[in-house]
């Protein structure tokens, strides 16, 4: 059953089904351009995803067949005025950083669907997400190098990591547009499918990761995070650290009984 929860602004709607929670860029006559209002919305929906037990994923999409068109400039320079979301501005701290998943990225995975525009900042977005699931006719690029700019929601750090050094210099230094087919040869993203069926097939994807145990899954990603620049060595103690106590877990254990009852798991995360 989708429910709202009390957060999100005109510009960023929150819905939560079950496990999964589903969070929609909501400018769709500026192609969903990123707003202070937005970003308060997303920054506070991460922070709902992190601090939610009963949410284990979440998917981050656009609303009118487009993703997100970068950031608006003008708008973002603007009091919002809805007071309720100024005040929300002057609570979160660097509300923007996090709304951008520069900072305070959610405890668990997050999915894009892309349809459409997700460039500039709609591609900083992509990047800080865990897994990305976009439509054949989208278009991706980081723009910020032709318009003089900066990428300062983490990509130049970001991208030649995820996908080598190589294709990151290409796509910042030539500030060059991106099919939806090289983003996925370049391991940019996970699945390309067909045109307005972003959402469909992310939701399959966040329903499969939903049914594993949620301890498990928390403790790859948060693995990763903290080990990424490590040495091996020194990456292998934290990954026991973090791994033990899930093996010593009552999912573990629900998850080992299931598997000899030939039944579907039912986790609940302790």
């Amino acid at each position: 059953m989708t429910e709202r929860p009390p957060i999100g602004t005109e510009h960023c709607t929150v819905e939560r089904d079950g496990h999964v929670v589903i969070v929609t860029m909501n400018r769709p006559e500026a192609r969903n351009a990123l707003s202070s209002s937005m970003l308060v919305g997303l920054a506070e929906a991460w922070a709902y995803m992190s601090e939610t037990p009963e949410v284990r994923v979440g998917i981050l999409t656009g609303a009118g067949g487009q993703f997100c068109a970068g950031a608006d400039l003008k708008a973002m320079g603007q009091r919002p005025a809805d007071p309720r979301v100024q005040e929300r501005m002057a609570r979160i701290p660097d509300f923007h950083w996090k709304g951008l998943l520069r900072d305070g990225r959610p405890t668990k995975p997050l999915i894009c669907a892309v349809e459409g525009y997700a460039v500039a900042g709609g591609t900083e977005l992509l990047v800080g997400t865990d897994l990305r699931v976009v439509a054949e006719g989208a278009t991706l690029g980081l723009y910020e190098a032709k318009r003089g700019l900066f990428p300062m929601g983490g990509c130049a750090i970001r991208l030649p990591r995820q996908i080598g050094y190589a294709n990151a210099m290409d796509l910042l230094l030539t500030a060059r547009s991106v099919s939806a087919q090289e983003a996925l040869a370049m391991g940019l993203v996970n699945k390309v499918v067909p045109d307005g069926t972003a959402l469909a097939a992310a939701r399959e994807l966040a329903d499969q990761i939903a049914a594993c145990g949620p301890l498990a899954v928390q403790a790859v990603l948060r693995t990763y995070r903290e080990t990424e620049h490590l040495a091996e060595e020194e990456a292998l103690k934290i990954s026991d650290e973090i791994g033990w106590p899930v093996i010593g877990s009552e999912d573990a254990k629900e998850g080992s009984r299931a598997f000899k009852e030939k039944r579907p798991a039912v986790f609940e995360g302790k």
